[in-house]
């Protein structure tokens, strides 16, 4: 029974013949296994520990390590894998904090070709998560391209071929985990060194945005073990520049071309479509010197035309913020992310009856704005950390954001585009923000923190290990990560309310006149949406 618990489980995963486990060899030296777990009922499902060690005494005697990347826990103590164990943890379907890269590379680099080991003998890494697919993929993947140069296409091939089962996909399908090892190819070309620095973050510019969608700012904490939300925009920091034509109601879930060609110019970058006011309490923008890091190097915003921005605290007669063709999330203070890595979450939710929330979208991006602000790999000579703008704009559309849970599935439709305006902040007074914390931000002077591979038979820092009980949680709103119903929250005050109700036009979610006044066929469209593009059609693990 626990034989064919574990087959269906592993699903996609292939299974290792001889060793009647979910593992492969991605090369004689790389081994990728799912977490193995010492406790029930885990282990009735997952590779169990003991079993795992036993194959690998086995097959490799003394000459196995393992490096793990669960912060939710690694399902079984050091001792039971003889402390030959090397921490690494982040949370389950997101790219690792970049600043982790040199260290887990110099490492695994240092146990393979270890010069004090005698000669001939084969040691091999063995690399888990959860799944042993998307963080364990990713990590893969960058060693054969930083350590072995392999080119990043053929690494993310071996391991697709390697690991997973004819016809079942990808092994590393999730977008950002895709741009980190894009971005190990370039951190291997120039050199190998990365520059962490906080970031701020000055506006979000959301195209085609819908009604009801929540945006917020996110970055790691605790050495990458934990995500947390630096900022969520309210109301209030939501202007539109342009409604016309608002697609609010088209929420089908297939590309939305029409909007999208009213919204770039001909040569695929953003239209820019107003001059901003800026507000007296923000730091002002210098948009000829912002650097677009994926469009041709025009300005995000034209100073054309002197068309106000009009701040979205209007309502539609559901009761919604309404969406717009452009519209601008502009923070009313500094918004400032610790790390160099930053996320931006999008969620959709419309009102339900009797007290709930219907969450019809879920989507995120991950990006490292030391990368975005590389030139092309090829154009960089001498001094990289001189060479990196400290100022760009990210963008991405819809179709290529993160999904649920390291799926695809996003659910409906919430936006068209997004860009996000960023700088590293040059030490004003004002710029210091409590949410980014001592590690970011020094006496209002951002900290530059110059990160490069440790050399060969250098001594390399771990970070720290989740309890490998499961007592870490990988962040504090994991359980709202989903499509559904869910109970309605005073978190959500300003931030945005649903259009499936209607009532007041004033209050809280839950607060409003009306709130559990059902609209029938809004609301069954709606749910029926959500089970179209649901959980239920199945979700992949990282």
């Amino acid at each position: 029974m626990a034989s064919i618990l574990r087959q269906i489980v592993a699903g996609p995963r292939t299974r290792h013949p001889e060793a009647g486990l979910d593992l492969c060899y991605v090369t004689d030296y790389i081994v990728v296994t799912s977490g193995p777990s010492s406790t029930y009922p885990q282990r009735a499902y997952r590779n169990p520990t003991d079993e795992l060690v036993k194959w690998l005494d086995y097959k490799h005697g003394k000459d196995w390590s393992i490096w793990e990347f669960r912060a939710e826990g690694t399902g079984y103590p050091d001792a039971e894998v003889y402390d030959r164990i090397h921490h690494y943890p982040w949370p389950d379907h997101h790219p690792p904090p970049f600043a982790l890269i040199p260290n887990i590379m110099a490492s695994m680099r240092n146990w393979l070709k270890d010069l004090d080991v005698e000669k001939g003998t084969k040691r091999v890494v063995v690399v888990h998560c959860k799944a042993g697919k998307g963080r364990s993929g990713t990590i893969a993947c960058s060693y054969l391209v930083s350590q072995e140069g392999w080119k990043k296409e053929d690494a993310l091939s071996r391991f697709t071929s390697r690991r997973m089962r004819p016809g079942f996909g990808p092994g590393v399908s999730i977008p950002s985990q895709l741009r980190w090892v894009n971005y190990v190819d370039t951190w291997t070309r120039t050199g190998k060194v990365y520059v962490e620095r906080p970031v701020q973050i000055l506006e979000v510019h959301a195209w085609g945005l819908r009604d009801g969608v929540k945006v917020a700012v996110e970055g790691y904490t605790e050495e990458g073990r934990k995500i947390k939300t630096i900022h969520t925009f309210t109301k209030h920091e939501r202007l539109i520049v342009d409604s016309s034509d608002n697609p609010a109601n088209n929420s089908t879930n297939s590309s939305s071309t029409s909007h999208l060609s009213n919204l770039t110019s001909p040569n695929g970058s953003l239209k820019s479509l107003a001059k901003p006011t800026v507000n007296p309490s923000s730091p002002s923008l210098d948009h000829s010197t912002i650097k677009h890091t994926i469009s041709d190097g025009s300005p995000l915003i034209e100073d054309s035309t002197s068309q106000p921005l009009t701040p979205s605290s209007k309502v539609d007669r559901a009761g919604s913020e309404i969406g717009g063709k452009a519209v601008i999330f502009r923070p009313s203070a500094p918004i400032l992310v610790p790390t160099s890595d930053v996320c931006i979450d999008l969620e959709r939710r419309n009102r339900a009856p009797y007290g709930w929330t219907m969450v019809t979208s879920v989507a995120h991006v991950w990006f490292n704005v030391f990368f975005e602000g590389l030139p092309p790999a090829h154009m960089v000579q001498g001094d990289v950390a001189a060479q990196a703008s400290d100022r760009g704009v990210f963008e991405i559309e819809w179709d290529a954001m993160d999904g649920i849970k390291g799926s695809s599935k996003k659910g409906t439709r919430a936006l068209e585009k997004l860009a996000v305006v960023w700088r590293v902040p040059k030490g004003s007074p004002g710029s210091t923000a409590a949410a980014a914390g001592p590690e970011a931000v020094a006496n209002g002077a951002a900290l530059a923190q110059v990160i490069t591979q440790p050399g060969p038979g250098e001594a390399v820092p771990e970070a720290k290990a989740a309890d490998w009980k499961g007592g870490d949680a990988e962040d504090g709103t994991k359980e709202d990560k989903k499509l559904g119903m869910r109970v309605r929250s005073a978190r959500s005050r300003d931030v945005s309310r649903a259009s499936t109700v209607r009532g007041s036009e004033t209050g809280d979610e839950g607060e409003e006149a009306g709130a559990d006044k059902r609209v029938g066929k809004d609301y069954e469209e709606e749910m029926a949406k959500v089970k179209t593009h649901g959980l239920e059609e199945g979700e992949e693990k990282g």
